[in-house]
């Protein structure tokens, strides 16, 4: 568009959308949000009705409920016209819904939650003037249009983005590129040429393949940025989107770097914290759990981890003396370090490298790792596993993100949560006392959503393990089997009967290791020849 881009405020570039664009916006949650930039497209709705009937397309999220408004900024009636994300922002059950939420739940907008790896592939493909995705990656997972076909309304269901098609004697999942017109990235310094470079974020996400997107095909590319720099002072390493690609610069010197996170040197690479500085687990009952959810891990294994208690498994292995054991990847991009907790989740502080985002879950489509810690709403009768949506408040989850892309080939999965929602629960004695028994069964006939396929992975030969407070299971061929229970637990009451079908009982059940429920260390042991 412009000979050298400009530097303009946030008004001055949100003016430069026109109506009925398609936005492609980098983010993840509040990681990396251009903030600034979507205020401003709100806020000139708000003021002249314009931009008006948006599609926008978020390849992980934008925004959260805790101080980054994000998408939240452009959720208004007239504004969005349909959005694409991978996740959505989420919050606890009591919370008013964000405004996003409101849209999709009134069937105001089409909306559609699809893998995040997908959604940066789509960009990529749209890039190289390419027709589409071809994929397996969502087969018998709700991205599948035998289930919802990523719909998340039924607006959205009259207005598919995803079909089956066979292709070389085999049937895939074809997801049509969607042409963005419009990218809005966000980096921390620009130089006066519009090269841009990310030395104080926690991630680079996508924002390389979203500009390709968008300037292949003639559109516009803003950037914001913390700070502004001289033209010929980045180094060439330094810059990850080089100033061809980009338009518009906005400074937006207050950004965070992400969720109640001004910034922290160490989520960026630019220090390293001493051990020390983490805070493990308290003991009790979570605890445990992300105690034997360790156990399952391997010396030398490249690990992805997910939100919930396995997130608690890295600050497990440094109380036990085994960090650098395994190597922590997360879709985000880190690689290494510690996974962060929390708000600042999808960050780690320490990492050993930072990835693109798409490059990353180019890895985990392909399986190239060895094993994922991930957590579950629900298990039903065949194995599946929801994540992704629950009951009449589905803000309560984010939606599905990169699980599907994770966890279509992993070698490996351990899921991890409680077998039954509310339940009172204490360590007594070293053993585990249920106290009052859960109001919610998590063991159902039937997912309320598929975000993991056991179907395919039995057919697969994926290594699926359940690890919950009360017993340990295993995905077969013959169903869920109950290979360890915790000791206090009784099989029948506490396990079989809290279950809506039947489990299969291994023929040489186990107690769970009795270290797990006592204070101060376990010894743990993945290999590698320490004690």
């Amino acid at each position: 568009m412009m000979a050298f881009p400009k530097v303009l405020t946030a008004d001055q570039a949100a003016a430069l959308i026109p109506d009925g664009a398609v936005v492609t916006v980098s983010s993840s949650s509040g990681l990396g949000c251009p903030d600034a930039m979507l205020a401003a497209i709100g806020k000139r709705f708000d003021e002249t009705g314009h931009p008006r009937n948006l599609t926008t397309l978020h390849p992980i999220a934008a925004g959260d409920m805790w101080g980054i408004k994000g998408v939240d900024h452009i959720a208004k009636p007239g504004l969005l016209a349909r959005i694409l994300g991978g996740s959505y922002p989420s919050g606890p059950s009591s919370a008013e819904p964000p405004a996003i939420w409101k849209m999709i739940t009134f069937n105001e907008i089409p909306a559609y939650n699809i893998p995040s790896g997908i959604l940066f592939d789509m960009h990529r493909e749209a890039a190289a003037k390419r027709p589409g995705v071809l994929t397996k990656i969502g087969m018998d997972t709700f991205a599948d249009p035998a289930r919802q076909g990523c719909a998340m309304n039924a607006k959205a269901a009259e207005e598919p983005v995803v079909r089956k098609v066979e292709f070389d004697g085999d049937d895939w999942l074809y997801f049509k590129a969607i042409v963005p017109e419009v990218a809005i990235i966000r980096a921390t310094t620009a130089d006066e040429r519009g090269n841009l470079s990310y030395e104080h974020e926690g991630g680079y996400l996508g924002p390389l393949d979203q500009a390709l997107s968008v300037r292949n095909n003639g559109g516009i590319v803003i950037a914001q940025v913390k700070r502004l720099a001289k033209s010929g002072t980045l180094k060439p390493q330094q810059v990850l989107v080089p100033g061809i690609l980009v338009d518009a610069i906005v400074v937006a010197s207050d950004q965070m770097q992400t969720t109640h996170t001004v910034y922290e040197p160490a989520i960026s690479g630019e220090i390293f914290r001493p051990l020390s500085s983490f805070e493990v687990p308290e003991f009790g009952v979570s605890k445990v759990i992300a105690r034997r959810v360790a156990q399952e891990l391997r010396y030398g294994d490249a690990v992805n981890i997910g939100f919930g208690i396995s997130a608690n498994v890295p600050r497990i292995l440094i109380e036990e003396g085994r960090h650098g054991d395994v190597t922590w990847v997360i879709e985000q991009g880190a690689v290494g370090g510690v996974p962060l907790l929390d708000f600042q989740f999808g960050c780690a502080s320490n990492a050993e490298a930072i990835m693109q985002s798409p490059y990353q879950f180019t890895y985990f489509q392909g399986a190239g790792f060895d094993a994922s810690l991930l957590s579950f709403l629900q298990i039903d009768r065949h194995g599946n596993v929801n994540v992704s949506k629950l009951g009449v408040r589905p803000h309560v989850t984010a939606g599905a993100g990169g699980f599907i892309d994770i966890t279509a080939r992993a070698k490996r999965i351990i899921f991890s949560g409680f077998f039954t929602a509310a339940a009172g629960l204490a360590i007594e004695h070293g053993a585990l006392a249920i106290t009052k028994e859960g109001k919610v069964r998590k063991l159902v006939n039937d997912a309320e959503h598929v975000s993991f396929s056991g179907s395919r992975a039995v057919a697969q030969g994926q290594d699926i393990t359940y690890i919950s407070e009360r017993c340990v299971m295993k995905l077969t061929a013959e169903g869920v089997l109950v290979t360890e229970i915790a000791p206090g637990v009784n099989l029948e009451r506490d396990v079989l009967a809290q279950a809506e079908f039947p489990l299969v009982v291994a023929d040489d059940l186990k107690v769970m290791d009795a270290v797990l429920f006592q204070p101060g260390r376990i010894g743990l042991d993945i290999g590698g020849g320490r004690a």
